[in-house]
C-alpha cells in the first residue's frame, strides 16, 4: 500500500532518493517511462510526500542499479519516515554542512533561534567561526576553512529575506571568542545585519537570572506547507522534533524569553554600547 509522508524524516528521505537517482544520468521522465510510473508519483517521492510502497521503492532502486549499501540505507530510511521526532547521528562530529537543517531553512517561512552561549551561526563573521571551531577538540582542524566557508555560504539564506528572530543571552555579547578585536568586529557585523527589516535580535539580560531558556539552544522553523520543526544540536548529532506537544513546549520557551528580553530597539542600543 502506498505510504504517505508528513515529517522531516520523509523530506530527508526524498532528498536522499533524488541524490541517488541523479547519479544514474537519467532524467526523472526517462525513469518513469522505463518502469511505467506516473511522473507525479516520482515527484511526490522526491518532495518527501511519499506515494509509493516499499516494494515500489525496491523496484525503482533495482532498476536504477543503486549499489547495495545505498539501496539498504534508503530502504531503512523509508521504514522510518513516520517518525515525528528523530535523532540524526553524524558520527564523531558535526558535518561541514548540516544538510537537513539547511534544507529546511531554505523552505522556512519564519526562523526563530535561541542562543545562550555563542552568536548564532547565521550571524557569525569568519574569524569568530574559526575561533569556535578551533576551540572544539572534536572538529577536524584540517577542515577548518571548509567549515568557515560553509557557515558563510549558509548566510546567503538572507537573500530570501527570511523573517528571523534571534534571542541571544547578554553574556554572549561580552564573551571574547577569538579575542577582543574579533568580538568587536562581530558586534559591528551584528549591527549591520540589524539594518535589514526582516532580522531582529532580542537580548536576554544577565540580571534576569534564571530564565526559560536554561534547557539549552534550539532553532524553531515554521513553514507554509509543513508542520513546525525544532532542531537541537549536540556534539555529534541533531534531534529533530515535529510532535505537536514538543514543538509547543519550545514555543512556550520562546514566549517566556520574549517576556524578559530587551525589545528590538533596546537590544540594538545594548549592542551599540558594547561595540564602542
Amino acid at each position: 500500500m502506498p505510504k504517505r509522508f508528513s515529517t522531516a524524516r520523509g523530506r530527508e528521505f526524498g532528498d536522499a532518493v533524488r541524490g541517488a537517482l541523479s547519479a544514474t544520468g537519467m532524467t526523472a521522465r526517462e525513469i518513469c517511462e522505463k518502469i511505467d510510473w506516473d511522473p507525479g508519483k516520482l515527484s511526490d517521492l522526491f518532495n518527501g510526500k511519499g506515494g509509493c510502497s516499499e516494494v515500489d521503492l525496491a523496484i525503482l532502486l533495482s532498476f536504477c542499479r543503486i549499489v547495495p549499501e545505498e539501496r539498504d540505507h534508503l530502504l531503512r530510511l523509508f521504514r522510518e519516515t513516520d517518525m515525528k521526532d528523530w535523532w540524526q547521528k553524524h558520527g564523531d562530529h558535526q558535518p561541514i554542512l548540516p544538510r537537513t537543517w539547511f534544507e529546511h531553512l531554505q523552505k522556512a517561512k519564519v526562523f526563530t533561534s535561541w542562543c545562550p552561549l555563542v552568536f548564532p551561526g547565521l550571524l557569525q563573521v569568519p574569524d569568530y567561526t574559526r575561533a569556535v571551531i578551533l576551540a572544539n577538540p572534536n572538529a577536524p582542524h584540517d577542515e577548518l576553512e571548509q567549515r568557515v566557508a560553509a557557515r558563510q555560504a549558509m548566510q546567503e539564506i538572507f537573500r530570501q529575506r527570511l523573517k528571523s528572530t534571534f534571542y541571544i543571552h547578554e553574556q554572549v555579547l561580552v564573551l571574547p571568542v577569538g579575542g577582543r578585536d574579533v568580538l568587536r568586529d562581530q558586534l559591528h557585523h551584528l549591527l549591520r545585519m540589524l539594518v535589514r527589516p526582516y532580522i531582529e535580535v532580542r537580548i536576554v539580560p544577565t540580571d534576569t537570572g534564571a530564565h526559560a531558556g536554561l534547557g539549552g539552544a534550539f532553532d524553531l522553523m515554521t513553514f507554509d506547507r509543513y508542520e513546525p520543526t525544532v532542531f537541537l544540536d549536540t556534539e555529534n548529532s541533531t534531534l529533530i522534533v515535529e510532535s505537536a506537544g514538543a514543538v509547543k513546549a519550545h514555543s512556550e520557551v520562546l514566549t517566556s524569553l520574549a517576556a524578559v528580553a530587551l525589545d528590538a530597539e533596546q537590544s540594538r542600543e545594548r549592542i551599540t554600547e558594547l561595540a564602542t
